[in-house]
């Protein structure tokens, strides 16, 4: 029955993903916001719910540990989906095609990361209410962040109206709202039995919530994420794709603050065990590695893997590795 429910679920969640990515590019087709802008705030947000939502179930069990894992490994993985990118795509390089589009969401993704992990190990005892004024500044500082690309886009790419053949086969504006509206409440829906299967499967196989366990946890989470990224490029959306990677890692960073809120127990950023903070780093340093890929001109490769790609893959999983040795089981 948990097997069922599992892949029930993560079918459901694959085939919504599918369409906020089709509707996403509706949007950035239909508003002129382009697609760096919708596929870092509007697809970025709606595809990182399943890891918010994780986050604050995860405080409300009493283990903000967990919370905190899941959000830094789903940067990790994220970072992992833009080196499969290059795999996806052997007869062009994606990554460079619009790098300069990306440099700054993926600047502001690394600034984000860093300033989380020198909260974490800072430990500012400063609260606004219950709040701690760490994560206020995480979410203010994501906003402003989002504030600045929407103007760099505006400045660099001014509003133009789409050609007719670009729109034929697009969805009205009204229809791809709806419709990305409905998909993201299906998946708000949805993913707590997956989440819940996740975290039965890792019991009944005698995982628990370990390293494994919650490396499971963040792939499942990253589901949307993975398979919307898939589907962007399908359609020739390499700015959504992109977009949604970085600014999934931004709005990790975003729930990371925004969970201080639900948490009641003091400051949410200093009950987090600052050993976490290796997670963290791990993923700044993938996402560091991915905005240098993104912008090198670099054009070798080995066997068919561009080097910058295969250096993401490796790091990965060297990162898992080395937090497994380390014993780091969020």
């Amino acid at each position: 029955m948990v097997w069922f429910q599992f892949i029930i679920s993560a079918a459901i969640i694959v085939l919504v993903a599918i369409k906020l990515a089709e509707y996403g590019d509706a949007i950035a087709l239909r508003t002129n916001f382009g697609g760096v802008f919708v596929g870092t705030l509007l697809l970025a947000g709606a595809t990182s719910l399943p890891e918010l939502l994780t986050t604050i179930n995860s405080i409300n069990q009493g283990v903000p540990d967990l919370a905190a894992g899941n959000l830094f490994g789903s940067n990790m993985f994220n970072m992992f989906m833009l080196a499969a990118l290059d795999l996806m795509n052997r007869q062009k390089r994606i990554l460079r095609q619009s790098a300069l589009k990306h440099a700054l969401s993926g600047s502001l993704a690394t600034f984000l990361i860093g300033l989380s992990a020198f909260f974490i190990l800072s430990n500012i005892d400063l609260k606004i209410g219950w709040v701690g004024l760490d994560s206020l500044t995480l979410i203010i500082v994501y906003i402003v962040a989002i504030w600045i690309i929407q103007s760099n886009n505006s400045i660099s790419s001014p509003p133009s109206l789409p050609r007719e053949e670009d729109l034929i086969g697009v969805p009205k504006l009204v229809n791809a709202i709806l419709g990305f509206l409905i998909a993201t409440g299906i998946l708000v829906v949805v993913t707590p039995w997956l989440v819940e299967s996740s975290a039965m499967i890792a019991e009944i196989t005698g995982l628990g919530m370990s390293f494994v366990g919650t490396t499971l946890l963040a792939f499942v989470t990253s589901l949307p994420e993975l398979v919307t990224t898939m589907t962007a490029v399908r359609l020739g959306a390499s700015d959504l794709a992109i977009g949604n990677l970085f600014g999934s890692n931004m709005f990790n960073i975003f729930a990371l603050g925004l969970s201080d809120l639900f948490f009641l127990d003091g400051r949410y950023l200093g009950s987090i065990d600052p050993s976490f903070v290796i997670i963290g780093l791990l993923g700044l340093i993938m996402t560091g590695m991915g905005l240098i890929g993104n912008l090198v001109r670099l054009e070798r490769k080995i066997f068919f893997i561009e080097i910058d790609a295969l250096l993401l893959i490796l790091v990965y999983i060297g990162g898992l590795y080395f937090l497994y040795t380390q014993g780091i089981n969020p």
